[in-house]
């Protein structure tokens, strides 16, 4: 074995020379002696630093209308965003929500901190685009895994005009908006504004009052045929065809999907279709779909509701609820934070039973303003709140959630059963 020692003695170019002594025949270990001699210059070399980081930096901020910034990463799209801030706590399925109509004008924040790790696909849009006003998550998966993954969450977003922030601290503000309640804020990638200017754009907007409705609903009416995926089918479907007119207030595709399962011709109509047309067109059925905003702010809706209930069967979902309750008699209010998530449980009061349910919403029906003979169906088990109707003497059915809910859960599929019986006994009784 061979031992070398270095005995370096300064910067620069190096000589060196070895010296060993003399060794035995015999098999043993020599130690050679390596001594480098290096002319040094008179002052070290110049690195050149970059200035660059391997990593991205804080480049957005989020200003909520009480003063409060936060900074953050985007990704996405760029350039300066106002909208209602909302929290939801469904742990997947963010593609549905960045697809859901009814989150049209707000920032939807994400408790579940982990997202896009699943990617996205476009067999679980549940419309024609992207409606949200932007994104607000803990953070960003750097990769996807799932074989049905077809883009990353942040091209999608890109492509779709649509803005995203990671890297901010979602638990503390979800605590503010629990606590203050909605807020509206704005969200910039742009350095030249400052934030006493986004403060002010927050403090001068508001979402109450204005009809989101028009801006997210068909223009005209078109035939719907497509069912639940036989992979993705979880329910006995119904034999018997009814003809269902069903109003885009902002509607799921999922809702469609569930209707058509269950053996429904389905007509989708804009939320300004007359109410004469509809009934011209002879239903079996309305649907009142799903849809964003205050159901103050439109009242040509209430108005075609009340000229069709009583006439056929109905049943409204979300939206379609709000719009009924209003049409019949009572008042919706502004909830504090609303409802938005995938774990929301409601008790059927009709035979006890606890669904898990997915809800969006920030308004809900005040149940003591209803007229006698309405009742309550159901009730929001977190805060008691109404979150279904029924109207035998009309023929009248709501749910203030969503039956439909993709990816899940599915306890209240049912409920479309239920719209075909009404359906069924209506026309056999005429």
């Amino acid at each position: 074995m061979v031992m070398v020692a270095l005995k370096p003695v300064g910067y620069g170019r190096c000589n060196f020379r070895t010296t060993a002594p003399s060794c035995p025949k015999r098999r043993s270990a020599c130690l050679v002696s390596v001594v480098f001699r290096c002319s040094a210059p008179s002052s070290p070399p110049t690195i050149a630093l970059s200035t660059e980081r391997p990593w991205k930096v804080s480049d957005a901020r989020l200003v909520l209308e009480d003063g409060s910034v936060w900074r953050a990463k985007s990704f996405g799209a760029s350039g300066t965003q106002v909208g209602e801030v909302v929290f939801n706590t469904s742990l997947t399925g963010y593609q549905e929500i960045l697809t859901d109509p009814s989150y049209a004008g707000q920032f939807v924040l994400m408790t579940n901190p982990h997202i896009g790790n699943t990617g996205v696909n476009f067999d679980d849009e549940e419309s024609r685009q992207c409606f949200l006003a932007g994104l607000v998550i803990r953070s960003l998966s750097i990769s996807t895994s799932n074989w049905r993954c077809t883009k990353e969450l942040g091209d999608y977003l890109a492509e779709r005009n649509i803005m995203g922030i990671y890297d901010v601290d979602t638990r503390a503000i979800t605590r503010r908006l629990r606590q203050d309640g909605s807020l509206i804020g704005v969200l910039s990638t742009e350095q030249s504004k400052t934030d006493e200017e986004l403060l002010g754009m927050s403090q001068s907007w508001d979402i109450v009052g204005v009809d989101l409705i028009s801006g997210v609903s068909c223009r005209s009416p078109y035939e719907w045929v497509d069912k639940t995926k036989s992979d993705w089918e979880f329910s006995s479907t119904c034999s018997d065809c009814f003809r269902v007119v069903a109003y885009d207030f902002g509607i799921k595709h999922n809702i469609l999907r569930r209707l058509a399962s269950y053996g429904c011709k389905i007509t989708v109509v804009p939320s300004t279709w007359p109410a004469s047309e509809t009934l011209k067109m002879n239903p079996d059925g309305v649907l009142f779909s799903n849809g964003p905003g205050d159901p103050s702010a439109v009242p040509y809706a209430v108005e075609t509701v009340k000229e069709i209930i009583g006439k056929v069967p109905v049943f409204g979902i979300c939206m379609g609820h709000q719009l009924l309750g209003q049409a019949l008699g009572g008042k919706t209010f502004k909830m504090k934070f609303g409802h938005h998530g995938g774990n929301h449980p409601v008790r059927n009061l009709r035979n006890y039973r606890v669904e898990i349910s997915a809800q969006n919403h920030n308004y809900a029906v005040d149940p003591d303003s209803l007229p006698e003979g309405v009742e309550v169906t159901h009730i929001n088990l977190n805060d008691g709140s109404c979150a279904g109707l029924s109207f035998p003497a009309m023929n009248l059915m709501s749910l203030q959630y969503h039956p439909e809910a993709s990816p899940g859960p599915h306890d209240s599929d049912n409920s479309f059963r239920e719209f075909i019986q009404l359906m069924k006994a209506t026309k056999q009784s005429a």
